[in-house]
């Protein structure tokens, strides 16, 4: 009788022995899933730059601790929230890229001013110590960011009077890793077809006063920047065709990705 006893004693011990163990197992399963679950959630943002539009040719960059104003229009409402610029650049004199009554609105008393000579020229003095005057085909570090001036210009005989070569300037602006390029008022210039390593380009694209859907998509296909943002396409016939714009890339190369953003609100 003594012994029956000490057999289910032994029996009983050996269950529960074994349900703690399974036990220890599921909460260190459990423990295991939380633990890859709080890795995943602090992975690192895929970009440190914040790309917001404004309108036409009009936007602003955020990359970690800089802003950059490219060709501020729209007055001091259109700029509503919006962080003060370390930069400001200028691509060229048109009322669409600079625009004194805007700059005069906005807190730009310590901000570095990027523009081609054109642009200086026009510019109320005032503005003068705050310039950084670069030129087609020259590099400038502006608050520890490459700045290169690409030229801008129109190719085809009526739309000559529009943009001369040497006066505007297209850029390429370097953050972290990757390259944008803003074109400015352009053609497809060779200039524009021999770019190198562009992760994002913003492509114009107006008639009378720039190119066609068809030219701007012929040369993405040649430079194949990563990713194109169609931007200032109004014309005086008013919206481009931005659909057969991306329709035309992706055929050409399924690898350049088009983001269209939001350039016009108070168009449809």
């Amino acid at each position: 009788m003594k012994s029956h006893t000490l057999f289910l004693l032994g029996i009983s011990l050996f269950i529960i022995s074994c349900k703690d163990t399974k036990k220890e197992e599921t909460t260190t399963n459990t423990e295991n899933q939380e633990t890859a679950s709080t890795d995943k959630s602090t992975e690192k943002p895929i970009s440190d730059l914040k790309i917001i539009p404004i309108t036409h040719a009009t936007a602003v960059l955020e990359y970690k601790e800089k802003t950059i104003y490219i060709d501020p229009t729209g007055g001091a409402k259109a700029f509503k929230n919006q962080k003060i610029p370390d930069i400001v650049l200028i691509t060229d004199i048109h009322g669409d890229h600079m625009n004194i009554e805007t700059l005069d609105s906005l807190d730009l008393e310590k901000s570095k001013l990027v523009v081609p000579q054109a642009v200086a020229e026009r510019l109320p003095a005032r503005y003068t110590k705050q310039l950084v005057i670069i030129n087609n085909g020259e590099v400038k570090d502006v608050e520890g960011i490459s700045i290169e001036a690409i030229p801008m210009y129109n190719l085809r005989e009526e739309a000559l009077k529009f943009h001369d070569k040497g006066r505007g300037n297209g850029y390429v602006i370097t953050l972290g890793n990757e390259r944008l390029y803003f074109s400015g008022d352009t053609e497809d210039i060779p200039e524009m077809r021999a770019l190198k390593n562009i992760d994002k380009a913003f492509v114009c694209m107006n008639l009378p006063y720039t190119m066609t859907v068809e030219s701007a998509a012929d040369a993405v296909l040649e430079f194949k920047p990563k990713q194109v943002y169609p931007y200032h396409y109004r014309g005086s016939n008013g919206l481009s065709n931005i659909i057969k714009f991306r329709e035309t890339v992706n055929k050409g190369d399924s690898k350049i990705e088009v983001v269209q953003l939001n350039w016009y609100p108070t168009m449809k």
